[in-house]
């Protein structure tokens, strides 16, 4: 009995000493710190922490300042007013059709009616060379910039390329504001960028957005040539009608972009824009200025992006990369020993997992430039040395087309010319010279009517197509030439441009 009240009393008296410094440790850290409550006022409550799977890190926002950014691009982007003549003729009356029916032709003559499109540029160079898209001043009589502080001139096109939808142009102006050119290359998805332009001839809108996507192919330019480039930068920046052509920047006020497109079913902007990149623009407008025409380098391969089905099909294991369905004659490919069936993953060490990507690269160097391509042929990984060739199979600089190479003096027809031949429009050959119509037997009087199955009304449309056969990537550039001479005779003609 004696043993247990000693043990009860030891027990007691450890408990006493671990209650005593418990209070003690408790009122240390109260004077420590203050505890947080429901209320100041009533003092104690204190809160649980919650309960996390991991630490939770907390970092301050990133400041969003657009304000330098814009205030450095808003005085370089300009606008641009494009004015087309075209041929219009107003609808006719009864008696208007009668004419027509027993003569060919009514008594009302074409007038011409001029078409205005508004767009916008980037000036890149204090000395006013201009870089805009080519759908915005194409087959333009007058083009017309107007800068940000209301100056107007008379805009000089130095040369268009519809392949990748740009174009040069020059005004007559020193010291002027520029923006400076940054690399796209470096946008990263999820940037933001600001849009600069002048949609609905709203001038100087600014509008942000972040890089939703890059090297976007969307068979919006050229749809009808294979040879079409596209490698967008995709954006949810607003962009709508007259944007086109104006700038993307970073948020540095550096050009990553040229606002090119909209996806939209409407026409105005419905949450996507896309942009050429610089990577192009750069190339492009160099060889502009330099030549008046691109040096287009070209590998002569046909391709197909690779996925699932096609691996499955070829019996493929890779999923990213760039099939080689054929190889062209005289390409640059062929020497290098690329084969059909081949998969081109990479050139000159850039990762090429889409076409989008595979044309850029390419589109970036000029015909005699060498680059590596890294392929795989089956599971062997290759490489190869590939220089690069023109669409004529060299490797020479290919020099802006003129039109005086077909030795003519061209007119559009008299009235009283169309009335004889019971035409409502057409270009006379007024002087046959030395040139490519010589040779092909076309005389003096000839009236063009159709050449590539195009209409020709007038000189303008003679031009337009001279110079898209000029630009196109084929190899057999060649006018097919429907008219008749002024005695009635109808005559056809092949005229080629190459000789």
């Amino acid at each position: 009995m004696t043993s247990f009240k000693k043990t009860l009393v030891a027990l007691i008296a450890v408990a006493g000493v671990s209650s005593g410094v418990s209070i003690a440790l408790f009122s240390a850290m109260q004077e420590k710190s203050e505890p947080i409550s429901l209320n100041s006022d009533s003092g104690t409550t204190v809160y649980a922490t919650p309960t996390t799977f991991t630490p939770v890190v907390s970092r301050p926002a990133v400041e969003t300042d657009f304000t330098r950014a814009a205030a450095s691009t808003v005085n370089a982007v300009v606008s641009i007013k494009s004015t087309t003549m075209q041929q219009q003729r107003s609808s006719g009356s009864m008696e208007e059709e009668f004419f027509r029916y027993f003569f060919g032709q009514g008594r009302r003559d074409y007038t011409p009616q001029p078409r205005v499109g508004m767009g916008s540029g980037v000036i890149i160079s204090e000395d006013g060379y201009i870089v805009t898209n080519n759908h915005v001043i194409e087959q333009a009589d007058k083009i017309e910039v107007t800068l940000n502080d209301k100056r107007s001139f008379e805009a000089t096109l130095i040369g268009s390329d519809p392949i990748t939808d740009l174009a040069l142009l020059k005004i007559d102006a020193e010291k002027l504001p520029i923006v400076r050119f940054g690399d796209s290359d470096k946008l990263q998805v999820g940037e933001w960028v600001l849009a600069v332009g002048n949609p609905f001839q709203l001038n100087s809108t600014v509008t942000a957005g972040i890089v939703s996507a890059k090297s976007r192919n969307l068979g919006m330019i050229a749809p009808s040539n294979r040879m079409g480039i596209e490698s967008f930068i995709q954006t949810d920046a607003a962009v709508n009608p007259g944007n086109s052509g104006g700038a993307l920047v970073n948020t540095a006020g550096e050009l990553v972009g040229i606002n090119t497109a909209i996806y939209s079913e409407t026409g105005n902007y419905a949450g996507y824009s896309f942009a050429i990149p610089t990577s192009i623009v750069s190339k492009v407008i160099t060889d502009l200025k330099q030549y008046g025409t691109v040096q287009r380098a070209m590998l002569g391969v046909s391709i197909m992006e690779m996925n699932d089905q096609l691996a499955k099909e070829k019996k493929i294991e890779l999923r990213k990369g760039v099939y080689v369905a054929e190889v062209s004659e005289r390409s640059a490919a062929l020497e290098a020993g690329l084969e059909s069936g081949d998969v081109i993953v990479a050139i000159n060490g850039v990762a090429t997992p889409t076409v989008a990507i595979l044309q850029e690269q390419i589109a970036r160097y000029r015909p005699g430039d060498k680059v590596k391509i890294e392929y795989f042929r089956g599971k062997d990984k290759k490489e190869a040395d590939a220089t690069l060739k023109n669409s004529d199979g060299n490797t020479e600089v290919t020099k802006a087309s003129n039109i005086d190479m077909l030795g003519a003096t061209l007119k559009e027809a008299s009235d009283e010319l169309k009335n004889k031949l019971r035409i409502r429009g057409g270009v006379e050959v007024a002087k046959v010279k030395e040139g490519q119509f010589k040779k092909a037997g076309i005389r003096d009087g000839f009236v063009i009517l159709d050449i590539n199955g195009e209409r020709i009304m007038n000189v303008k449309n003679v031009e337009a197509v001279f110079q898209s056969l000029m630009r196109g990537e084929t190899r057999d550039k060649v006018m097919f030439i429907k008219g008749l001479y002024p005695n009635g005779r109808a005559a056809y003609y092949a005229v080629p441009l190459i000789d």
